[in-house]
């Protein structure tokens, strides 16, 4: 039963890539690489181009994963070797609990709640930081009127809310791997005369360094696929660009979730095109990390 339950999940997702892949073969076949190079996306003049799509996806997500990772980490050590029993149950039903919250509410409330704070944040950033090329903005951070509209619907504001989605992710898989550091081990970092840090640094943080791995892929496999929250917030602009605190950008579940309901023909081919690079590209993140987490010694049977 097992077998087979397995056998159907690799249909299921074998069957995904097939459709996508066949779909996506009517753009591929008019635009070529052209389709991967082009950050144009103008149905009406017949250039459709994932360039910028792709790039915004990727600076989405590499953010929230800088944001997120050591909010994750820290989580998961306290969790596991710092919190009492009863609120150590109760942090990891609140982690279990952040998990379930639907996108869209993360997404409402970083649009409403979170955005008009940030604007601040992001001009103080610009003045202060603003000769770095990120946090660079067009507009004078220092004139008599503040050009607000310049900071809203911006690319950091839409990576804080993913990076708060994607941390429990990351947390749970941490701190399950921490949990199972062999008490042998760090009864005898004890012993040696470690303090609980050093037992940390010396036993729970080696054997769990494939548990960090993994959880961070598959918390960034989730970063790149979010949608809704992500629509909510930021604003589309079919363009590369790096500066992070400027309103405008665009992801591939976006421009999917935006476009296809008024798509057909090539343009829908285009947008499915687009799915399947996204499909691929997370599939080989998942795999990558279930790999690293399977090869570590964290992913192995401890006996105790």
């Amino acid at each position: 039963m097992a077998r087979g339950f397995g056998v159907l999940v690799l249909l299921v997702m074998g069957g995904i890539g097939v459709f996508l892949a066949i779909e996506a073969v009517p753009a591929f076949r008019e635009w070529g690489w052209g389709f991967f190079t082009t950050e144009e996306w103008n149905p009406e003049n017949g250039v459709l181009g994932i360039a910028a799509v792709l790039f915004g996806t990727g600076v989405i997500a590499l953010v929230a994963m800088v944001l997120a990772f050591p909010l994750a980490l820290g989580t998961a050590l306290y969790i596991s070797e710092y919190a009492a029993p009863r609120a150590k149950r109760w942090l990891i039903a609140m982690i279990d609990l952040m998990a379930s919250v639907p996108s869209v509410i993360y997404g409402l409330v970083g649009a409403y709640l979170l955005q008009p704070e940030m604007v601040f944040v992001s001009r103080w950033i610009h003045d202060m930081f603003g000769w770095i090329p990120i946090f660079a903005v067009d507009t004078d951070p220092d004139a008599a009127v503040f050009a607000q509209s310049r900071y809203t619907a911006s690319p950091i504001i839409a990576a804080i809310v993913v990076a708060v989605m994607v941390l429990p992710y990351a947390c749970m898989v941490m701190r399950e791997v921490f949990d199972q550091a062999p008490q042998g081990e760090r009864e005898a970092a004890y012993a040696l005369g470690s303090t609980r840090w050093g037992m940390i640094r010396s036993v729970v943080l080696p054997f769990g360094r494939g548990g960090i791995v993994g959880g961070t892929m598959l918390a960034l496999g989730r970063a790149l696929g979010e949608t809704i929250a992500v629509v909510l917030i930021l604003a589309p602009l079919f363009e590369i660009k790096v500066e992070i605190l400027e309103n405008g950008g665009i992801t591939v579940p976006t421009l999917i979730a935006t476009r296809y309901g008024e798509s057909t023909g090539l343009q829908l081919s285009g947008l499915l095109a687009a799915g399947l690079v996204l499909f691929v590209v997370t599939l080989i993140t998942n795999s990558i990390a279930a790999v690293i987490v399977t090869r570590s010694r964290s992913g192995a049977s401890t006996e105790i």
